[in-house]
């Protein structure tokens, strides 16, 4: 049996899961969540308990049973809870700005770089005197804000031997000495 297929998703309160055909939607205070299921894979919602089962041992299935699980509670946690991502932009002269859904970016190119956000995220740029600019991301969507991130991240990723481009907050780089001195 899959370790992580067989364990429950316990709802919190104000969590709400319906399941029509192989559909499965999850509402919550955060916003609302669909997934579709393999039709094979079976999910059961009773007493607050979200449980996912799946009808034999094959290997296809074994997969399927603990993706859809992880899936089905990252949807849960996303609703109730919601996910965050924080980058930093490090380096001289790096900012960011947001208008709306607009992120305005400054990474040393000669011109700004303009990233449109999809609706279901909420962006916050901090800039405090001393620190390193950062960007904010919010969402219920555990995929999408991992993807947006990824997608900020690649546009100046961060270098080995002085750290500088965008990273995420508590990220470790690996450092590069560089070129040794003269003797």
């Amino acid at each position: 049996m899959s370790r992580i297929g067989k364990l429950p998703i316990t709802l919190p309160s104000g969590v709400e899961v319906s399941i029509a055909g192989t559909n499965v939607t999850v509402k919550g205070s955060k916003g609302t969540l669909t997934q579709v299921v393999d039709a094979d894979i079976t999910v059961k919602v009773a007493d607050g308990i979200v449980e996912v089962t799946r009808p034999t041992d094959q290997k296809r299935h074994r997969s399927l049973h603990g993706l859809y699980r992880s899936l089905i509670a990252n949807m849960v946690h996303g609703v109730s809870v919601g996910y965050k991502s924080e980058q930093e932009l490090v380096g001289v002269g790096y900012r960011a700005s947001n208008k709306g859904q607009s992120l305005e970016l400054s990474l040393g190119y000669s011109h700004n770089v303009m990233f449109e956000l999809p609706v279901e995220i909420k962006v916050v740029t901090t800039a405090e005197k001393g620190q390193n600019p950062k960007v904010i991301l919010e969402s219920c969507d555990k995929q999408l804000i991992g993807q947006v991130a990824a997608k900020i991240r690649s546009l100046r990723k961060p270098e080995p031997y002085k750290g500088k481009g965008i990273k995420f907050t508590g990220e470790v780089l690996r450092r590069k000495a560089g070129k040794a001195a003269g003797k």
